[in-house]
């Protein structure tokens, strides 16, 4: 991509990821959309020369295009959608999905912990043309004051137990009563289980397994649907 046609804004936050990273911009083919994502190349940059299996905490996930979120957006982006429907991206990421659902037609807030991630996120916006997309600083600990959503998404946000209790509040606090929650893991996902028992005394939950051909092998992912008990849908 010629970044020079970025709006000025975002062309300056390239610039400025530039200088510590070296940048390309990933091409994906979600569901019926094209998205590009700006992503850092080499990972070490990244690490700083951190062990990674020292410190699995600290690992930046976030850095990968993982199956999951490639599932995750082509269920979101083949969702029946009224122009204005709000969708939060949870542990977003790259944000993919999020922004596949913004080429779709939704008003995404795509959310991470970390305000570097978040510049990311707003490139790959711009790079899509997208003006309905905003990025914010989540923590799921002390969650942000928000409207409610029409629908909350996430794909491989499951990766540590001390997870399970956060998600569970935030998909009770952040949902409108009508509305869904999207979640996309790889089958062999652990910490997956105890949130679905945990998340089943508030929610009605669906579940359907999705195989992915990519890179020459497959991938199946586990595609969650959470509807508040009792919403009538």
């Amino acid at each position: 991509m010629d970044v020079r046609t970025l709006p000025e804004a975002e062309r300056e936050l390239y610039q400025r990821l530039r200088r510590k990273y070296s940048l390309y911009f990933a091409r994906e083919t979600v569901g019926r959309y094209s998205t590009r994502v700006l992503m850092p190349a080499d990972l070490e940059q990244l690490l700083g020369g951190r062990d990674p299996f020292s410190d699995v905490k600290s690992f930046p996930f976030w850095a990968r295009l993982w199956e999951s979120s490639i599932v995750l957006g082509t269920v979101l982006a083949d969702l029946p959608v009224n122009p204005g429907t709000r969708l939060l991206e949870l542990g977003a990421g790259s944000g993919l999905s999020g922004l596949a659902a913004a080429q779709a037609g939704y008003d995404v807030v795509l959310s991470d912990y970390d305000e570097e991630i978040l510049d990311f996120q707003r490139v790959s916006a711009a790079a899509n043309g997208l003006k309905t997309v905003q990025s914010l600083r989540f923590d799921w600990l002390d969650p942000p004051a928000l409207d409610r959503f029409a629908v909350i998404a996430g794909a491989e946000i499951l990766f540590r137990q001390e997870f399970v209790e956060p998600l569970v509040l935030i998909c009770k606090n952040y949902l409108v009563p009508e509305g869904a929650v999207y979640l996309a893991h790889d089958v062999r996902r652990q910490s997956l289980a105890p949130f679905l028992r945990a998340a089943s005394e508030h929610f009605d939950i669906g579940s359907r397994k999705m195989t992915l051909r990519r890179n020459g092998r497959d991938w199946d992912i586990l595609i969650n649907r959470l509807r508040f008990k009792n919403s009538g849908k």
